[in-house]
């Protein structure tokens, strides 16, 4: 059963600054983001570093470093302690490749080695097009791909060269960024392209996973079908590892694409994965999607956290769009994309991590690849509102974390909060806590607010609201005593 809001007492949002501290960086000035249900403190989620976490699905977006919207090296600092495993990089063919056949690889490079040092495992997208080549295509989205035979044969040497390169360190190939967008790109062509790079990926790294498309539009299939229906022709489907989408719903809960493009791929061939490539929230006027919408820092560290979840409950690996804010300078866009999960300063220095940056922080943290999804959770409540309920167990000792929140409308800049019961059947508790992902307190649950049989477990008047919520087995987490201002 799922459900909606229910107004109550709205908390104030106090951030305070970031520090580095045990290797991790934490925020030990945050006060009253979330939601306080009244029990007694435990403590506060643990930040892992990315080199503490052995593997997970997580991806941060390490965007547009090709067009320097972004400087990595003001922000580096950030990405080991975030925690997520991955980061997806464009490997910018015209910051490569500024004199025919002279590829320029140190800017790549330091991404490349410095992620890795820091336990996070880059993801290569071959963009964009290279203007120094006749009809070579241009150096953003929207510009076109290379067309001519030469700029043809200039990006198939530059894709040889760059696998050539990274193929010790790098593992996962993108082809393109939304080539659906309405750039003039025709789905024929494109499907043509995809498989013309990816053959030349394989052949160069035959171990290597390919993800295609990284879809702008998840309500429309023609590329999808189009690109599937002639690898299967050609027989080339195993060029086709994944299938990348994208998306920018007002409500983070809609994950419809999904389930239409698992059916989709699924008709062609039961191996190819349908990964969430980029999406994320703004905390204030931006440019790009999501525009238009009145956005604060907690309205984003919302919507990220329910999109995050909701993708994670249904076995989605998934890319986080993005750490640093982006200050696009093109014909096409122009002004601050601010998305980031760090502030960015005029001249893209870093100002600061957001509320965002904490909450993801701690997603990461706890939803490794030792946390198990229960792809048939249980549970039932009385309640009317719409709920989004996910259920997870830990590999070893099968201690359960139980994902929850009110599902039923866009996040709000108010925490209103509506008590619910929950009962679980089949599950098991010893020791129950509440987190507040927004805040990473930890939270016993009082023995009158929860009961246990053969049966199974059920919960009283929890107080859920707009954000994710965790019932979760104490030992299953990593605690650490909460600091004060």
């Amino acid at each position: 059963m799922k459900g909606h809001r229910m107004n109550a007492q709205g908390y104030g949002l106090m951030l305070g600054m970031g520090i580095l501290a045990a290797g991790c960086l934490t925020n030990p000035c945050e006060t009253a983001a979330g939601c306080d249900p009244g029990f007694p403190l435990v403590g506060t989620i643990r930040p892992r570093h990315a080199r503490e976490i052995r593997s997970s699905t997580w991806s941060v977006g390490g965007e547009t470093l090709d067009r320097d919207f972004a400087v990595y090296g003001n922000y580096r600092q950030y990405l080991g302690p975030l925690g997520a495993k991955a980061i997806r990089v464009q490997a910018g063919w015209a910051k490569c490749e500024k004199t025919p056949g002279r590829y320029e690889w140190a800017w790549l490079d330091e991404i490349v080695d410095d992620a890795l040092a820091q336990g996070v495992q880059p993801w290569l997208e071959t963009s964009y097009g290279n203007p120094i080549y006749p009809d070579g295509g241009g150096t953003g989205l929207g510009a076109g791909l290379p067309k001519s035979p030469d700029a043809l044969r200039a990006w198939d040497a530059w894709v040889k060269a760059l696998v050539a390169r990274y193929k010790d360190r790098i593992h996962e190939w993108e082809i393109w960024n939304e080539p659906d967008g309405g750039h003039g790109i025709t789905a024929e062509v494109f499907a043509e392209f995809h498989l013309r790079t990816a053959a030349i990926i394989r052949a160069e790294q035959p171990g290597a996973r390919i993800y295609a498309l990284a879809l702008a539009s998840t309500g429309k299939t023609e590329f999808t079908e189009t690109l599937l229906r002639l690898a299967k022709e050609r027989g080339q489907l195993g060029l086709i590892d994944a299938i990348t989408i994208h998306g920018y719903p007002k409500n983070p809960d809609d994950t419809g694409a999904v389930e239409r493009f698992r059916e989709l791929a699924a008709r062609y061939s039961p191996n190819i994965e349908i990964r969430q490539g980029e999406t994320g929230a703004p905390s204030d006027k931006t440019v790009g999607a999501l525009q238009g919408v009145p956005w604060t820092e907690l309205k984003q560290a919302k919507w990220d956290l329910r999109r995050m979840l909701a993708h994670h409950g249904k076995g989605v690996p998934f890319n986080l769009f993005t750490l640093c804010e982006l200050k696009y300078n093109q014909p096409r866009m122009t002004g601050f994309n601010r998305k980031g999960l760090l502030r960015c300063n005029e001249d893209k220095t870093v100002a600061g991590p957001k509320l965002a940056y904490f909450a993801a922080q701690r997603v990461f943290a706890i939803f490794d690849d030792t946390l198990e999804r229960v792809a048939d959770f249980r549970f039932t409540t009385p309640a009317t509102e719409k709920l989004a309920v996910f259920g997870y167990r830990k590999k070893g000792d099968g201690g359960t974390v139980v994902a929850a929140w009110l599902c039923g409308a866009p996040p709000e800049d108010a925490n209103a909060t509506m008590p619910v019961d929950l009962a679980m059947p089949g599950t098991k508790f010893t020791s129950p806590v509440y987190v507040d992902v927004i805040t990473g307190d930890v939270y016993g649950i009082p023995a009158d607010r929860w009961s246990a049989d053969a049966g199974g477990v059920a919960f009283k008047q929890l107080p859920l609201y707009d954000s994710p919520v965790l019932i979760a087995e104490r030992a299953v987490l990593q605690i650490e005593a909460k600091r004060t201002p």
